[in-house]
């Protein structure tokens, strides 16, 4: 009895204790995110709804302080914000024309002259690091202090640009205004220009780095021109890096507020009207926030609708190429 007994310890294992669980935090994940999503909401969402709202309500001067009281209008202020018929119609359609005009200059300019210094300093020489430096002083500089100057250097009289033009040079005859009439559109895209380039060209240099140098030895045993090295080979290879900048410059240039503000005040001349600006003052000049709003919501429609295509295309490209 004493031998079947031991004979079944050996044979049958004792239970063991349950593991403790550790419990399970599905909360702390949601915890660590909270900060931010409430920041998107307080900064982004609840500004994007009120400003909605207000653009169906006739909240002018009248309703300022009493400004949950505004009559509903419906679409009303949409009607004459796109009205051609009325000067508010026609200044917004003329605001719209400069934009696109301005965006594509700087954009196309940003990115030729990027990619070209880019590609110049590529390959290591002596003074390399002084060159890149230089080009990326202008995109490190603070804006407002960057566009103040060139707001001097533009004026007629004590203006350094006229100095060199006219004195030094003799290109003009006489000294330009720079800042009102059609030249305010060139100095617009030029302090633009001056400021987005050197971005596009730190995000071509930091793309080429990708790049192995066997490519282009191999390419240069094979007989291929610098410039066919660079259809060939850095221009595929920087395909994902160009469908991201040339969308982000799009935005960035298109919606620009900044430079045209400091450069020119409230009192902006019509040929360097961009549109952010033109709907700011739309809005805290002739204290009609509820026109003002639908500019905004048609300039955001339209903004998107934009990026909707531009997504679809190069998405379509790269599954095309792929295929």
């Amino acid at each position: 009895m004493t031998s079947l007994r031991a004979r079944e310890d050996t044979t049958t294992p004792r239970s063991q204790p349950p593991a403790r669980r550790r419990p399970h935090h599905h909360w702390f994940p949601y915890l660590i995110i909270a900060p931010a999503v409430l920041l998107e909401l307080l900064i982004h969402i609840v500004p994007m709804a009120t400003g909605f709202w207000m653009s169906f309500v006739e909240l002018t001067k009248f309703f300022i302080r009493r400004w949950t009281e505004a009559p509903f209008v419906g679409l009303e202020n949409y009607q004459i914000a796109v009205d051609l018929n009325t000067p508010v119609g026609q200044e917004l359609l003329n605001s719209f024309v400069v934009t696109v005009a301005f965006t594509a200059l700087v954009v196309g300019l940003s990115w030729g002259l990027g990619m070209a210094a880019a590609v110049a300093l590529q390959r290591p020489f002596r003074g390399r690091g002084v060159f890149r430096t230089l080009f990326l002083i202008p995109y490190a500089l603070p804006l407002y202090a960057a566009v103040i100057t060139w707001n001097f250097m533009l004026q007629r009289d004590t203006g350094v640009v006229n100095h060199i033009l006219v004195d030094q040079l003799g290109l003009l005859e006489e000294a330009p205004f720079w800042l009102i009439g059609d030249n305010a559109f060139i100095s617009v895209v030029v302090v633009a220009l001056w400021r987005m380039w050197p971005f596009a060209f730190l995000m071509f240099m930091a793309g080429l780095q990708s790049i192995p140098a066997e490519l282009y030895e191999a390419g240069a045993m094979d007989g291929a021109s610098p410039l066919r090295q660079w259809r060939s080979i850095t221009l595929p290879t920087l395909a994902p890096v160009n469908h991201t900048l040339l969308l982000v410059m799009f935005l960035w240039v298109f919606n620009d507020f900044n430079t045209p503000y400091v450069l020119f005040g409230t009192a902006q001349p019509p040929a360097g009207d961009l549109i952010s600006f033109h709907i700011y003052n739309s809005s805290f000049l002739s204290w009609d926030f509820g026109v003002g709003s639908a500019m905004s919501v048609l300039l955001l429609l339209f903004l998107l609708a934009v990026s909707l295509v531009y997504l679809y295309f190069t998405q379509w490209r790269t599954e095309k190429d792929h295929a």
